[in-house]
Formats: structure tokens, C-alpha cells, sequence
């Protein structure tokens, strides 16, 4: 059984509209985004902000507007890839979206689908809808004209078009009040985009009732012309404008003007304009040929156009009067590549974005300046469509054997290739804690360490003590938040760095420098005791509580200090030149005990502060390799008492964290270890009510450590340049944290609540394919560039490096090709590879393929090439492999040392040797020719995983050679999926079981049988878990992550889609599906979604062949937390008969929620 759940939704936006749906006196813009519809409201600061989100049963590919007859407000239309059809109405009262109605597309489904994707139209009237679902057929609805049927739509008929092949349609503005429709179409399927298209208008309805449809014959057309070579997929209606003399039609074609009113062809090279009433024609060439995808209208004659490079134009209608002259097309800027134009008035203009970040812009088109045209207002960040994805980040790593963490998606950070062309970026995702800025105390560099303090008084933290290398600033806040800095602070010395500071219980003031401890009388500023180290040594280390002072010297002796009895010397002991102390910490609740962390031997001890000998002590090194050190420490309790005792986290120098359970008799156990980053994170204690920790851990990723439903929790926090951070707890900022940088002071606020936060790199291209290199810390990036220069569009492909650490380009780019051919990057990937010494070292294996080319191409024997690159100590790219292959290479993977290659038609495993270190070869020792186009392998083992684009998903097996009959190593298929599917992705999951995914966005879960009776039954592959996900998968990456026996869902693997979501996809324990399965099964009956469609249609397998009744043995995630969303009534109905309380099943559900 299988488990699906969203780490970061979808973002892609495939359809937008400007509509009264909230109010009459108001417009929102409304979104859709894979299988949400979204409703954003324009506040006063011309900014958007989302107003209501809804979930909906079905991938949306339709929105529009229409409006009833006598009301003020829309009514929403939306469609779903299943011919599924609701519209919505905004309720006031409980302000959600309500179903108006719903119901299913009656035509018959054997017909051949419409070659484009699903359109909808609907006249200016909003009272008429037409929709392009079928080929040659024209579906065609229209709202009700009385009272009690004002908000029905009927269905009219499914007509036959003798258009078949259509490229663009749309309704007319017409004076009649009978809708008309014009229809842009070729005749010939295989026909071109620049071949010649024919236009046709007709009536939408034969009576002037518009009750019966009409039936679209050829004597019915009122328009029919030829449109010759103009690459047309656009057109636009244009209203009329007002005349002093109205017109007729007249006789004398050739002597008429075309007047505004009609219609607008926009074609790549030509614009085209089409009197509606007297058939006049007047056509503009464009100065720069382009590819026009999308359009809104700013007034009658001025529309906005944006093509596909991103570029975003005005087309102007050229007038003398009502007469036009002309059309001319000028560019205004740059934007995304746009879905749909929205122009909301105000001269604010939203550019909804599948392709890149979806934008809001504000205009000034009377503008001289170019720079002032176009100003960004507004991003909405989208990382559709995810090309490919790395993960890194992820905990238990290490060599311990001993049980991992309990999963948390805020342990990985993934990096997508997302975006098309000039939209192409890196984005690095991960579920993570925000962090909201409160304001900026000040501009300040170079902060060492931060320290909250109470002054002389005060019941609440008031102070802000900052230590630099060479000085100590205190600030002072009232309790309207006003702060100013002192001179002086009860007697604190400002002319040195501080090492630590706190508040005493006593009302004394603890100061540490690296010279001296001074306690002063926080009333009068007295100094009461001072210690100083003997001769001129240093103070290198120090830790307290409101007991014990913990000091290192010189990192060679270690003194205890009581700080009830003025300073005095408990104990003081010299280690010798037999180690150091890196690290050293006093529990805030332990008593009399001290932690210690020594340099040499890398070792952590618990030592008691009267005597400072070591009760217990533990090694962090796990090989004779590891030269783990440890660099800060921790012993808190983070979880709660009833649940753990206290736990020792110790930073080590890699930027691993190791984690030990202490028990009462401080003895450690349950080691754990966890990767936060590339260098050794600083840990910031946060306390909380009941004597509760939480730890902000400052690294170049900084992570929150929290409890979260008993188990210890890591996540990431938007503060990705803190470097220190302390606790404060004002009046005027209940509950707040200081945080610095390296340049600045500032008050935050941490989140209740985990969500997902992305951070992008732009590059300009298409990031096709990235891999992560652990050793090297970089991402080795193969990329596609289009370019139009002087109208020809050129391709150029690449090797690229990103840094990890700064998430920025480093080195230099490796082009790929030559001014003669075409060469893409197909796969890139990262591996061991054995150098010349025979010494084991990091490569970057690229596949690509040629682009068909009489010079160099489909009429050679080279199809493609395997290039290996090794990483210099520049960080550049160097070649050492150059291999020549018969077909593009489509994918790569390794095979204990072996390069395993997908070609088109075939797969091959080659060795690999390299002779120097810029010289190698590879040789081919196997292929398997049963592949029809492989688009994805996979290796476990010995066993490769082949996802075909046709002949969906077939297990073949290395055999090497040698052995009892002395054969040679070949390929065998093993096993092999019989059915058809078109395959998009394949990975291993566990035990015999595969991932595959396909085109239609099914997710199947397929199990060979190694232990069949019979050989069909050994080569057959059987479906045990099968679900629609509604988007295609791109991407399948594997995890493997340990869990307790007691977890319910076992991550396997994460999921990037086309619409810019990412899942988390997992096994389900055994004791666990029982009551899963019935828990989903009474969730799909009871929650109602909007528009009505059944949970089961909704996740159904469906393909070309067959469909299923429901999800077979795959949860959805999402469906099921809606659990916590739902009343106390409704938790109980659902509950009924489960078997757990309803508290139970809150508990089992918010533990499912913190997986992502």
C-alpha cells in the first residue's frame, strides 16, 4: 500500500479571470492552479492578497465567468480534465464558494478528443458558453433568461463542425443581442502552422429566441475567408465604437472602409483585420516576426499581447475616426512567459504564469522613459514545471547504526530545475519555520554574540546587550518600543568583547570577558567579586546557569566557579598538552554538572562541577577516518519531561549534529546524527513555559530545533543569514528573538506554524537536468538556451556548476555542440568513478543528443554522446571522456562502477576506465534492444528498471559474465509490465515493488513475483497500488530514511510534477492499513468538495484503455488531513465504527500532517 501526500502545492497558473465574484462593487482576481481555484481581492496598496482558497475534486482546465440575467455579481464556471462541469457562486454570509450547480459532459466519450487543450468561450454577455472538447464537435450552453432559471445553464446540443482541425475561436461583439462565433481552422490535421487557415463566423443560435442552435453548415457562415501564410493561432474580438451615422451593408465590397468592429487575426509575421459588417479587410505586417500566446484588452483599440519569449507588446488599432488605417505592434518589456493577460484596470496588469513566476505590473504607456513603462508590483513565485530535482539535506547519513530520527520533511532541502527558457531557475525548497520581521534595530556589522538582560527593576527582559571583537553596546527599550543606547549598564565594561552575560536570581550581573568575571550589584553598578585567569592567559570557553560558571582557559584548563559564593574556585584542573577543549556548557536545569566537548580526541564528557572529573563520556568519531570535532554543545530538555529526559546535542565541525538521550543517571544512549549543513552550526537557546528548549541552530542553512508531538523535530527557518540569535521577551515584543546578521540587528517573530519556503538562482535558461555532487557541495546543471537574434531562434546547450553553500555559479561553463550542429543535454548525473590510481573519485557523467542536421545528424552513425567530467580546483569543469553513441542518450545511470545508458531503442552497459587524469574510455560489454524510446531507468542492484514511452515498465537483469558456462555479461528481461502506459518516470521503492509514472498523471505501484509457480507468473508484473494524481509526473527520486517500528507511513521517495508540486510518496506499515483504508473510505463520503465530484472519480486510474472505480490501495494525504479541518460532529460521524476515539484519530492525523 501506498501514501501520497503535497510537500509544496502546485504554483502553476493555467487560468485566470477579472470578475465580480465576491460583490458588485468589487473585482478579485481569480486563479486556477492544478486542482485549487484561488480568489485574490486588490487592497488599497495595489497589492494582491489571497482572499479564499478552495480544493476541488478534478484537475481544473476551464474557468470562466458568466452573468445571470439581473444580478450583479459572476457566476464561476469551471471544467475538469474528466468532463466533469460546476459553476460556483460566492455565498456572503459564510463567505465560501457554494456549487450553483453541476453536472457531466453528455457527449459520447469514444470520440476523438480535441487535439489542443479543452477551450471554453463565452460571449460578451456572459449569458452564452461554448467548448471545444471533441474534434469536428461544438459543445454550446447559455444561462437561463427567467427568474427560476437565471442561474441554470442548459445544455443547447452537441454539435458537428465541418471545422475540424481548429487552431483559435471566439464569440463577436454583436448589436443584435444573437451571439455569433468565429472559428480560425485548418483543413488538414497534418498540416503545418504557416500553412494557410480559413476563417468562419456563424450565429451561435437559427431563432430569435437564441433557443434552438444552429447547425453550422457551410450556407449558415456569414464570414468565410482564406487567411494565407500568416502562422495564425489568434483572434481577437474588437467592439464597436460609437458612430454618428450608423451603417448598413453595402453592396460595393471593394469601395467600403473597415470601421471599428469586428475582428483581429494576429499571426506571427502579419496582422489581419476583418470588418464584421461589410467584410473589409486591412492587414499590417509586423516589424519583427514573433509568437503571440496570449492577450487582454486595454481599451478598444489598444490590446496587450505577450509572445512567447516573455516579451510583452501593445498592438494598437491605427483610426481616422471610426475608420481603421492600420495596426501597429510596439514592444513595452519584458514579463514571464504568459498563460493568460488580465488587465485589471487602473493600468495594473497580472501576467498569470505557468512557465515562470506569475507577475502584477504597474503601466505608465505615456511614458518617454522605457524603465518607466513597466514596473513590477508583485511576484507570485511558481516553480512549475519542475524539469528535474536533487535532494540533500537529509538526516542520517552518518555511520551510526543505531535507529535514525523519526522523519521530517524540514530535514531535506530540494533543488529544482525549474521554469522554460528565459524563465529558468534553481530553486532550493524546503519546509521550513518563517521568521517575520518585527523592524530593524540597527545597521550594524560584525556581531559576535547577543545577550538579553533585565535592567534594575524591571519584571520583563528590557535590555539588549551586542558584543563585537573589541567592544560591548547596550540597548534600552520602553514599553512602547522606543529604544536608545547606554553608556553605562550596571557597571558592565563596554571596552571589550563579552563573552557571556546574564541576570542572576540574586540581582546580581554576570559579566564575562575574555580576560575577566566580574559580579556587579545591578542596582548600584558595585563590582562585588572578580576572577582572573593567572598570568596573561585567555578566556577561551565559557558556559553558566544561575549555580555554576564553566570557563576554559586557553583551552587547556577548565575552572568552576561558584557564582552563589562570589566567584570562589570550586575546582580548577589543567588538561595538558594530551588534548583541548573545543567546547564547554552548564545545563540551564541539571544540577552541579557540566558538559565538555575536547579537540584532540574528540570526545564529549558530562563532568561534575565540584570535582570537574568526568562522570560519563562518549567518542563522536565513528572510524579511525573520522576526525569529528565537537564546536558547541547542548544539554536541554526539548521534549516533553513525561515523555524524554534531558537530550546533549553536540555541533560538530562538518555541520552534522549528534544527539544522545541522557538518562538520570547521565549515561548516553539512542545516538543520533543529523546533517544541517557544511560547517559547525552555533547553538541559541530559546526557553520555553514549563522548562521546554527550543534551539535555533545558526549554520548557512539555519534549522529550529523543537518537540512536536513527542518526537524531536528539525526544520529550517527563513533566516538563512543569521548569526546569532538570543531570546527576547519585551513588553513591547512579547515573545520575540533578536536576530543577527552580518549586517544588520533585527526583531522577529518565529511561526507557529511550518510551511514551505523557496529560494530561487535565476538562470535565464532551462535548468533540464541536475545532480548533486555531496563531496565537491555543488550542483552540476545541464542547460538549454534559446535565443532570437535577428529573427532566427538559436539553441545552445551546457555544463554548468551552482554552489551549494553561496546557491550561486561558480566556475566556468562547459558549452556543448559547435556552430554546425545542435547538441542537448539529455541527463545529467554524479558518481563514484575509480580515477586512474584506482582511487575512487567524484565525476559528472552528461548525456546528450543531436539534433537532426544534414551535416551532422540523423545521416551519421552519431546520434549522441557520453561525456565525464571531473571538478579542478578552480571549480571548472574538465572534460575526460568524450564517447560517441549510435542514439541520443536519454538517460544514465550506475552500476557498481558501470555506466548504464538509455538510447533511443536500446539500453547499454559499458565499463569504465580512465588511463589519465584528462583521458579515459568507455567500453560496451551489454545491451538490451526491447525498448521502444526509454524515458527513465532506475538501478537497484542488479536490476534495471526501463519506463518506456509506450511499453510502460519492463525489469531486465545484469548477468556478468564468466561463471560455470563462461558466457559473456549480458542483459535478460526478467519482468515486464503487459499493459500499456505511457511512462514518464520509474523508481525503486522497496523489495520487489517499483514506482512508474505516467503521461495521464497515474501513479503504479508494480511487484514482480520472483516466486511464481510459473515463468509467466515470474515475468509478470502486478499492480498493487494504482491512483490518478491529476498532474504528470516529471521526476521520481528515491529516500531512505529510517523510521520507529511504531510509524505508520515509511517515506520512499519524492515526486516533482508539470504543475510545480512536490510530494512525498511512502509505504504504509502493515498494522497501519486496516484502519487507513477504512479512515479514507468514510473521509470520501462525508466530505463534500466544491463542485460536488466524487473522491473516488477524482483519483480513479485512467488511461486510453481502462479506468478505474477509485484509488486502489493508495491514500491520499491530502484528503485525509482534512480531518482536522472538520467540526467535532463531523470528526465523530466519521469516526463511527473506526475502531480509535476521535482524539485518536486527531493525534494519528497530525502526526501524518508533520511528514511535509
Amino acid at each position: 500500500m501506498a501514501y501520497i501526500a503535497p510537500i509544496h502545492r502546485p504554483s502553476s497558473v493555467r487560468h485566470s479571470i477579472w470578475s465580480h465574484v465576491l460583490s458588485a462593487d468589487e473585482q478579485s482576481l481569480v486563479l486556477s492552479k492544478a486542482n485549487r481555484l484561488e480568489i485574490w481581492r486588490l487592497n488599497s496598496d495595489g497589492v494582491l492578497t489571497m482572499a479564499h482558497s478552495k480544493i476541488v475534486n478534478g484537475t481544473i482546465s476551464m474557468l470562466q465567468k458568466l452573468r445571470p440575467k439581473d444580478t450583479d455579481v459572476d457566476l464561476l464556471f469551471v471544467g475538469t480534465e474528466r468532463f466533469q462541469y460546476f459553476t460556483l457562486l460566492w455565498d456572503p454570509e459564510t463567505s465560501q464558494l457554494v456549487t450553483n450547480q453541476s453536472f457531466l459532459d453528455p457527449a459520447e466519450h469514444q470520440m476523438r478528443e480535441a487535439q489542443s487543450m479543452d477551450r471554453c468561450i463565452v460571449d460578451p454577455s456572459g449569458k452564452f458558453l461554448a467548448m471545444h472538447l471533441w474534434e469536428g464537435v461544438l459543445s454550446m450552453l447559455r444561462l437561463g433568461n427567467r427568474k427560476n432559471n437565471a442561474m441554470k445553464l442548459d445544455w443547447l446540443d452537441n454539435v458537428r463542425l465541418s471545422e475540424i482541425f481548429i487552431r483559435a475561436s471566439t464569440f463577436l461583439y454583436t448589436e443584435t443581442g444573437h451571439p455569433k462565433v468565429a472559428f480560425l481552422y485548418q483543413t488538414r490535421s497534418d498540416a503545418s502552422e504557416y500553412a494557410d487557415s480559413k476563417l468562419a463566423t456563424y450565429r451561435l443560435t437559427s431563432n430569435d429566441q437564441n433557443t434552438e442552435p444552429s447547425r453550422f453548415e457551410e450556407k449558415d457562415r456569414i464570414i468565410d475567408i482564406d487567411i494565407q501564410g500568416l502562422g495564425a493561432a489568434m483572434l481577437i474580438p474588437v467592439e464597436k465604437m460609437e458612430e454618428e451615422v450608423k451603417r448598413h451593408n453595402v453592396r460595393n465590397i471593394e469601395s467600403a472602409k473597415a470601421h471599428v468592429g469586428g475582428l483581429m487575426i494576429v499571426g506571427e509575421t502579419k496582422l489581419l483585420y476583418i470588418d464584421e459588417v461589410t467584410q473589409t479587410t486591412v492587414e499590417s505586417a509586423l516589424k519583427e516576426a514573433s509568437i503571440f500566446v496570449a492577450w487582454t484588452e486595454y481599451d478598444i483599440t489598444h490590446y496587450f499581447l505577450a509572445d512567447d519569449y516573455g516579451n510583452l507588446h501593445l498592438l494598437t488599432i491605427l483610426t481616422n475616426g471610426v475608420v481603421v488605417t492600420g495596426m501597429d505592434v510596439s514592444l513595452l518589456g519584458k514579463t514571464s512567459r504568459a498563460s493568460n493577460l488580465i488587465y485589471m484596470g487602473d493600468n495594473l496588469l497580472f501576467v498569470a504564469s505557468h512557465y515562470g513566476d506569475s507577475q502584477l505590473f504597474r503601466l505608465n504607456l505615456l511614458s518617454d522613459n522605457p524603465l518607466e513603462i513597466m514596473q513590477l508590483v508583485q511576484t507570485m513565485p511558481n516553480i512549475s514545471p519542475i524539469l528535474d530535482f536533487a535532494i540533500m539535506d537529509m538526516g542520517n547519513r552518518g555511520n551510526e547504526s543505531q535507529l535514525g530520527n523519526e522523519y521530517s520533511s524540514g530535514q531535506a532541502r530540494i533543488v529544482t530545475g525549474s521554469g522554460i527558457h528565459k524563465d529558468g531557475t534553481l530553486r532550493s525548497v524546503r519546509s521550513g519555520v518563517g521568521l517575520t520581521d518585527l523592524g530593524i534595530l540597527a545597521d550594524l556589522e560584525h556581531t559576535r554574540a547577543l545577550f538579553s538582560l533585565k535592567s534594575n527593576g524591571s519584571q520583563k527582559v528590557d535590555s539588549l546587550a551586542v558584543s563585537f571583537l573589541t567592544e560591548t553596546r547596550v540597548f534600552k527599550f520602553d514599553s512602547q518600543g522606543e529604544v536608545e543606547e547606554v553608556l553605562s549598564f550596571s557597571g558592565m565594561a563596554f571596552d571589550s568583547q563579552t563573552l557571556f552575560v546574564k541576570n542572576l536570581p540574586n540581582g546580581q550581573l554576570l559579566q564575562t570577558t575574555p580576560t575577566r568575571v566580574t559580579l556587579t550589584d545591578l542596582e548600584s553598578g558595585v563590582v562585588l567579586a572578580t576572577w582572573v585567569p593567572e598570568g596573561v592567559r585567555t578566556i577561551t570557553n565559557v558556559s553558566a546557569n544561575d549555580r555554576w560558571l564553566l570557563l576554559a582557559v586557553e583551552g587547556r584548563g577548565l575552572v568552576s566557579l561558584d557564582l552563589q559564593n562570589d566567584l570562589q574556585v570550586v575546582q580548577e584542573t589543567d588538561i595538558g598538552d594530551k588534548d583541548q577543549v573545543a567546547c564547554v556548557h552548564v545545563p540551564p536545569s541539571l544540577s552541579d554538572v557540566g558538559v565538555v566537548g575536547f579537540w584532540t580526541s574528540g570526545t564529549v564528557s558530562i563532568v561534575d562541577l565540584f570535582t570537574l572529573q568526568p562522570i560519563h563520556g562518549e567518542s563522536l568519531r565513528t572510524s579511525e577516518d573520522d576526525a569529528s570535532i565537537p564546536r558547541d554543545l547542548a544539554l536541554v530538555q526539548v521534549l516533553p519531561p513525561d515523555v524524554s529526559g534531558p537530550t546533549l546535542f553536540i555541533a560538530l565541525d562538518d555541520g552534522n549534529v549528534v544527539t544522545f538521550d541522557i538518562s538520570p543517571e547521565l549515561t548516553f544512549s539512542g545516538r543520533k546524527r543529523v546533517i544541517l549543513g557544511t560547517r559547525e552550526a552555533r547553538f541559541h537557546l530559546l526557553p520555553q513555559p514549563d522548562g521546554i528548549f527550543i534551539i535555533f541552530a545558526t549554520t548557512e542553512n539555519p534549522s529550529l530545533i523543537y518537540s512536536s508531538e513527542g518526537r524531536i523535530v528539525y526544520s529550517g527557518i527563513t533566516a538563512e543569514d543569521a548569526t546569532c540569535v538570543c531570546p527576547f521577551d519585551t513588553e513591547a515584543f512579547p515573545d520575540s528573538i533578536v536576530v543577527a546578521t552580518d549586517g544588520e540587528i533585527k526583531i522577529g517573530l518565529i511561526d507557529r506554524q511550518r510551511r514551505t519556503h523557496v529560494w530561487p538562482l535565476k538562470m535565464g535558461e532551462i535548468v533540464r537536468r541536475i545532480a548533486y555532487s555531496p563531496s565537491e557541495k555543488v550542483f552540476g546543471l545541464g542547460c538549454i538556451k534559446r535565443e532570437l537574434v535577428d529573427g532566427e531562434e538559436k539553441v545552445e546547450s551546457s555544463f554548468k556548476l551552482v554552489d551549494e553553500v553561496i546557491f550561486d555559479k561558480v566556475g566556468k561553463a562547459f558549452p556543448l555542440g559547435t556552430p554546425s550542429y545542435v547538441e542537448l543535454v539529455e541527463a545529467v548525473i554524479r558518481a563514484d568513478l575509480p580515477d586512474s590510481y584506482g582511487n575512487p573519485a567524484e565525476r559528472f557523467i552528461v548525456g546528450t543528443s543531436f539534433l537532426t542536421d544534414p551535416d551532422y545528424g540523423a545521416d551519421t552513425k552519431v546520434q549522441g554522446r557520453i561525456l565525464v567530467f571531473g571538478i579542478d580546483s578552480d571549480r571548472d569543469p574538465y572534460l575526460i571522456v568524450c564517447h560517441e553513441m549510435r542514439g541520443g542518450v536519454r538517460q544514465l545511470a550506475v552500476m557498481d562502477g558501470k555506466i548504464v545508458s538509455a538510447l533511443t531503442k536500446s539500453v547499454v552497459i559499458s565499463t569504465y576506465e580512465e588511463t589519465s587524469t584528462t583521458t579515459g574510455h568507455l567500453t560496451k560489454i551489454a545491451a538490451y534492444k526491447g525498448p521502444t524510446y526509454p524515458v527513465d531507468i532506475a538501478v537497484h542492484g542488479n536490476i534495471i528498471a526501463v519506463g518506456d514511452l509506450m511499453k510502460s515498465l519492463s525489469l531486465v537483469e545484469y548477468v556478468p559474465g564468466g561463471g560455470d558456462d563462461g558466457g559473456s555479461p549480458k542483459l535478460v528481461e526478467r519482468a515486464r509490465h503487459f499493459q500499456s502506459a505511457w511512462a514518464t518516470s520509474v523508481c525503486h521503492i522497496e523489495d520487489e515493488s517499483w514506482l512508474e509514472t505516467d503521461s495521464e498523471g497515474n501513479l503504479m505501484i508494480l511487484r514482480r513475483n520472483p516466486n511464481g509457480v510459473t515463468l509467466e507468473d515470474k515475468r509478470r508484473m502486478e499492480i498493487t497500488s494504482e491512483m490518478n494524481l491529476g498532474e504528470q509526473v516529471n521526476k521520481v527520486r528515491k529516500i531512505t530514511v529510517e523510521t520507529s517500528p511504531s510509524a505508520m507511513i515509511i517515506p520512499k521517495a519524492f515526486l516533482a510534477t508539470t504543475e510545480g508540486g512536490i510530494y512525498l510518496l511512502g509505504t504504509i506499515a502493515n498494522h497501519a492499513q486496516d484502519l487507513l483504508l477504512r479512515f479514507q473510505g468514510k473521509m470520501a463520503s462525508v466530505i463534500k468538495t466544491t463542485g460536488g465530484i466524487p473522491f473516488n472519480d477524482y483519483r480513479a486510474f485512467r488511461n486510453g484503455e481502462r479506468a478505474g472505480d477509485g484509488p486502489f490501495r493508495f491514500l491520499d494525504g491530502e484528503l485525509l488531513e482534512k480531518f482536522l479541518d472538520q467540526d467535532e460532529a463531523t470528526q465523530r460521524e466519521i469516526c463511527v465504527g473506526l475502531g480509535p476515539s476521535v482524539e485518536d484519530m486527531r493525534n494519528i492525523v497530525e502526526g501524518l500532517r508533520r511528514l511535509h
